[in-house]
Order: C-alpha cells, then structure tokens, then sequence
C-alpha cells in the first residue's frame, strides 16, 4: 500500500514533536517541511534527515495531507489554502483564533470532501481512556489547568491556550447541553487574557468551574468530579484518574 505523504508547516515545539512521531509511522512518510524562519527550517530539516521547502505551496504539492502547528493566527489561512489545495488537514489546537474562522474551514472541508482533525490530545490521555468503562453522571466539576509562564502560546488568550483543554474534555464527558456561561479573566504579563476562570453550567444541571492559568509556579493539570455515587479525580500530568465510591452500610 502507498504510504501517505504528510507535510508539516511550522517546525517550532509542537511542530517538532510532531515530526518525531510521523517519522516513526509505517503507514506515512514526511514529504517535508515549511517555518516562516528559513533558517530554523533548515536546522530543523538538517537534524531529521527531511526537505525543507521554501514556498508552502511547493510543500502542498508534494503532500498528501498537512500538519498544521504554526501560530494560532496563521491556523486558518495555512489550513484554508491546504484544503484549496485538496489536501486533509491536521491543525494543532485551537482549530482557529475564531468561531467565524473554524465555521468557514469545516464548510470548506466538507465541500472539498476532506478530513479536519485537531490535536485535542487530552481525549487520549490515559487518565481519560480508563474512565470510558464507566458511568459518569457528574453533578459538579472542579478544574485547574496551570502552568508557569512561557512566551509561546500568547498570540492568543490563555482560554484558547490552555483551558480549551478541559473545555473539550467537560464537554466530551457530561451528556448535555450548555445553558449558561459566566466568565472572566485578566491579562497580567502579555497583551492577552493570561488567567481565566469560567462557570459553565448545563441543561441537566452540571456545573463546571473551570480556571486556566499560564502565569503560575507550578505546573497543575487536575480536574475533580462529583456525582451521587462517586468522587472522581484525575491528573492529566500523571495519567491518573481515582474513583472514590459511596458504599452504603448493610
């Protein structure tokens, strides 16, 4: 079988990473990579034994789908001119810096009959897949996503940084749909909302009181779940999910 060729604009941390895993693949190969820094591209290429292209649209051709892991910012022109070029797209999260954006990129996706994925890896921590075995019915969530300050990320706010996150994990897990949203937040060291808190509540009477922080001491990726007959905690730093149950005396 034809092995998929995969291309990757934006060599930065993630898009690095990302490159680590294509090139352990059986199934697809890397027909190369694009930065916006030639000469980080360049190193980049050099260390990994891949071409560097100098123009996307040279990159595109010589692909089969995209990895797209550049700026937030540059998320839905890259992933708007890849899908024009009729390629499947993954977009490192989140899909776009706007709902307008991502709405335009999933019409055009579905026009040009390609697949859209975006890196919301936490739905695969393991921390996660132990607890798809079990029947959660959360009445109340407690959430803290923090981190220690690191200029990469701030094009955009810490909610569409950090706390999408556990947006998309809260709404993976509670089976309804949100009735109400307070929120707020704050910026403190960038020109964007470095600390956020939001309380979200659902049509099925769950609440979610959800804090991200980037300007932090320590690092904290918890998230706390109560229902009527169990206590839940999980840590996605440790993959580590506890249910504490309720047993009623004889």
């Amino acid at each position: 079988m034809e092995k998929i060729k995969i291309g990757i604009a934006g060599v930065g941390h993630l898009g690095k990473l990302h490159l680590k895993n294509l090139l352990e693949q059986k199934d697809a190969i890397c027909s190369g990579i694009f930065d916006v820094d030639r000469e980080k591209s360049q190193a980049v290429a050099d260390e990994f034994k891949v071409k560097s292209f100098n123009d996307l649209d040279e990159l595109f051709k010589a692909s089969d789908a995209i990895i797209i892991a550049t700026t937030t910012s540059n998320h839905y022109e890259v992933g708007k001119a890849a899908l024009e070029n009729n390629l499947h797209i993954f977009v490192e999260k989140p899909i776009t810096s706007t709902i307008e954006e991502a709405e335009k990129l999933i019409r055009l996706a579905k026009e040009r009959n390609k697949f859209i994925q975006v890196g919301h890896i936490e739905r695969f921590n393991p921390a996660i897949l132990a607890l798809e075995k079990y029947e959660l019915n959360p009445m109340f969530i407690q959430s803290d996503r923090l981190s220690q300050f690191n200029p990469r990320g701030t094009d955009v706010a810490v909610v569409l940084d950090l706390m999408i996150h556990d947006i998309d994990i809260i709404l993976h897990l509670v089976k309804s749909e949100v009735d109400k949203i307070d929120a707020n937040g704050v910026a403190v060291v960038s020109d964007s909302i470095d600390i956020a808190n939001a309380r979200i509540q659902f049509k099925n009477g769950c609440v979610a009181n959800v804090t991200a922080s980037r300007i932090s001491q320590k690092k904290m990726r918890k998230m706390r779940m109560f229902q009527k007959d169990a206590y839940i905690t999980i840590d996605f730093l440790q993959g580590l999910s506890e249910i504490y149950r309720l047993v009623k005396p004889d």
